[in-house]
């Protein structure tokens, strides 16, 4: 079978939409922690944003292969989330359960199609991207629940924090309000998450 008439290739293109929309939703949540003064917070969600755009190159470069000629439409019809608003807590939630769904669902049923149809490679890639998404889940996750109960920079035992901009470092269960050395405030602060980044 051809890609191009092929159900994969609709996948693709879904894939790469929503990827894309993903993207962009992120950069809204990322918008959102740099406006809250959560610049730690900011930088970890952009290199989710940075993976999605990632993602999305690869299932472009696939579709790309389809056809030699430039392809000009792909008729596409899929159900895409518009949950977000400006509350940060609730968008970490939902960008949680958006990337479980990728995750445990839509990525390993596009690369179970993906090997019916023949297209091996394709599949490893749904296969390969639903593992980083189900990663993304655990992260935004995390950065929910501490910053739902307000322990982004608390913890129960002393911890070593440390400034992200000039590099200061103090163990204790609270990190500074403001730091003693460069006197960035508390979001300067690198976050601890439970997987250990």
């Amino acid at each position: 079978m051809q890609l191009k008439n092929s159900q994969t290739y609709r996948n693709l293109a879904k894939a790469y939409a929503g990827e894309c929309m993903a993207k962009a939703r992120y950069m809204f949540i990322e918008y959102g922690a740099r406006k809250q003064g959560l610049k730690c917070l900011a930088e970890i969600v952009d290199k989710v944003v940075y993976n999605e755009f990632n993602h999305a190159r690869m299932f472009y470069s696939f579709i790309q292969t389809a056809d030699k000629k430039p392809i000009d439409d792909i008729e596409i019809e899929g159900g895409y989330p518009f949950k977000e608003k400006w509350e940060l807590v609730d968008n970490l939630r939902f960008a949680a359960e958006d990337e479980a769904k990728e995750a445990e669902e839509i990525y390993p049923a596009f690369a179970k199609v993906a090997r019916d149809e023949g297209f091996e490679d394709i599949a490893g890639l749904f296969d390969n991207v639903a593992q980083v998404e189900n990663c993304h889940k655990m992260l935004f996750t995390d950065l929910y629940e501490q910053l739902k109960n307000d322990t982004l920079y608390k913890r129960k035992t002393p911890v070593k924090w440390k400034c992200a901009d000039c590099g200061y470092e103090a163990t204790s269960k609270e990190a500074w309000q403001v730091c003693p050395l460069c006197q960035s405030k508390q979001g300067s602060v690198m976050l601890k998450l439970s997987d250990g980044q």
